[in-house]
């Protein structure tokens, strides 16, 4: 039989998600084509490769059996394509980055000047939430995904990069915006606050600080992203906690400031984050190292 490095994609995809719509989403297919390969490969092997179990397409044992393989298929696949970009060295080929929407501001700033310094090179940058940058990682996607500290059980390996602190931030007229002294957590805590959806590493890192007080928000807002956070608690909505990295333009233009909070900042740090044994090309490990060494002082430069 031929098998495909396309297939062996949709199987894998499939295989991931347990769902043939969501597959097809994730590769940019219809549903119906992805079905339709599925069955392709079913009748060329003479395999059962799924069973149905309610909404979800689970794995049969010989699924499962046959997920290992190509799962290595793929990695050998990047690991071609690592050895022709190897060849064009750092002054070309193409660097594949994602990054956490909270890392935004201050990676594509290091993008860009990355970029002046590379001019042949191409980059593909996406920036998009937690749960997805997992996906990603679990697909062989990006070179490396920037984020905060990546959950156990995923055969990843990270390095911590710099320090990320979570500050507590008001809108200019807010009346806490005025005092001087430091404000207490029992102070804060009874505005309402306006934080990430659930599901979110900030919204969790969030969530366990304040319960190492015994503590809880009393009025909350969810939003999905930081710049929304942003111009609610602008808007004099609440307040609100985030990264400190994501707010410099707002405190530079006197938008929004931040607020002195007994137990803030949050210390939490980011990481480059990649599959373990992820074999990365010249360009990529010229960035890596660029954004290792870079990354605290660029930061720093900026709030200052």
């Amino acid at each position: 039989m031929h098998l495909s490095l396309r297939q062996i994609r949709i199987f894998e995809a499939v295989a991931q998600y347990e769902s043939y719509t969501r597959a097809a989403e994730k590769l940019h297919m219809t549903q119906p084509a992805v079905s339709m390969q599925i069955k392709q490969m079913e009748e060329d092997s003479g395999l059962a490769l799924f069973e149905r179990q309610g909404k979800r397409m689970c794995l049969t044992k010989t699924g499962q059996d046959l997920q290992h393989h190509a799962s290595q298929v793929l990695q050998a696949y990047n690991d071609l394509l690592v050895a022709m970009e190897e060849s064009k060295g750092i002054r070309g080929g193409h660097l594949v980055v994602s990054v956490a929407t909270t890392a935004n501001y201050f990676v594509t700033q290091l993008l860009a000047e990355f970029s002046r310094k590379y001019t042949g090179i191409n980059v593909t940058l996406d920036v998009t939430n937690r749960h997805t940058l997992l996906d990603q990682l679990e697909n062989h996607e990006p070179d490396m995904v920037i984020m905060g500290e990546p959950p156990k059980g995923y055969n990843l390996q990270s390095e911590r990069l710099m320090e990320n602190p979570l500050v507590v931030i008001a809108a200019l007229n807010h009346p806490f915006a005025q005092q001087q002294k430091k404000l207490t957590l029992d102070e804060v805590l009874t505005e309402r606050f306006i934080i990430r959806e659930k599901g979110s590493g900030t919204r969790s890192a969030i969530e366990r600080h304040i319960q190492k007080f015994r503590k809880t928000c009393s009025s909350t807002l969810e939003m999905r992203s930081n710049e929304t956070i942003k111009h609610a608690v602008e808007a004099g909505l609440g307040l609100g906690i985030v990264s400190l990295h994501t707010i410099q333009p707002e405190l530079d233009s006197g938008r929004l400031t931040l607020l002195n909070v007994e137990h803030f900042p949050i210390r939490r740090h980011w990481h480059i984050v990649m599959r373990k044994g992820k074999r990365l090309s010249p360009i990529a490990n010229e960035f890596k190292r660029f954004v290792m060494a870079e990354a605290p002082g660029f930061v720093q430069k900026k709030a200052d």
